[in-house]
């Protein structure tokens, strides 16, 4: 692990830890996220306004009139060391269903087409994957999830569409991803997922949080329309696909 200080203009610098996508870097991250957060909660970082951590990296956002760079660097270091040595995320377990193919996941074919294999193979290999949740972004609630099988791996769709359903089960690269919203998007479609990713009205808006595990688990056409018009009149909470949730667990970034 290479612990950098990188510029990012005159109000933010940000600390990386390495250039992959890896479990221990997400445990630095996830640490130093942690740790910075309880310093502000004591009263101290004058002048530190946000984080906003990544696969690999925690980027932090000053106020120069309160503080200065140089300043909050030297009060940082420590914790950016000690991170270094954080253990990996002891994240919650999710097993949530997914209608593959179809309507519901347009590029499946296509998908096994390109790779070689069959759609029940595309489909095996996935729902067999444990995934780990490494950032949320694009969208609120938005999961990048590694790691995808290498026998799974696409690049990005060479066009992407204007418009991809909320609840879309995507694949890219050496990742997976769930659409909480309706978008653009440029992920290959396997399928839809009916469970909310997003509720503002929730303590906890995103219902996975980073270091989280998920499985996913295919059921018919039919179940997802049954899951869906009941999760949309509020007949399921979303808990009910929690399968581990160990006690030490916490979201990044936690505050």
């Amino acid at each position: 692990m290479t612990l950098r200080l990188l510029d990012a203009g005159d109000a933010a610098f940000t600390v990386e830890y390495g250039d992959t996508i890896d479990p221990v870097l997400l445990a630095a991250v996830n640490a130093l996220d942690i740790a910075i957060a309880r310093e502000q909660a004591a009263g101290r970082l004058p002048g530190l306004v946000e984080t906003m951590p990544t696969f690999r990296s925690l980027t932090v956002f000053f106020d120069p009139l309160l503080t200065g760079r140089t300043a909050l660097i030297e009060a940082l270091r420590p914790l950016c060391n000690a991170a270094e040595h954080a253990a990996p995320v002891a994240g919650r377990g999710w097993r949530l269903p997914v209608c593959y193919g179809g309507e519901a996941g347009p590029d499946l074919a296509d998908t096994a087409r390109t790779l070689g294999i069959s759609a029940d193979e595309v489909v095996s290999l996935h729902s067999g994957t444990t995934f780990r949740v490494y950032m949320l972004g694009f969208l609120p609630g938005f999961p990048f999830m590694g790691d995808l099988p290498a026998s799974l791996r696409l690049p990005r769709r060479t066009e992407p569409r204007v418009r991809v359903p909320a609840g879309s089960v995507a694949i890219a690269a050496s990742l997976s991803a769930i659409y909480p919203w309706e978008s653009p998007g440029g992920w290959h479609l396997l399928g839809r997922c009916p469970v909310r990713l997003f509720n503002a009205e929730r303590d906890s808006p995103s219902l996975l949080a980073v270091g989280d595990r998920v499985q996913f688990e295919p059921v018919s056409p039919e179940e997802y329309c049954r899951l869906e018009a009941a999760i949309g009149a509020d007949e399921i909470d979303p808990q009910r696909w929690l399968v581990d949730a160990p006690a030490s667990a916490s979201p990044v970034g936690a505050r």
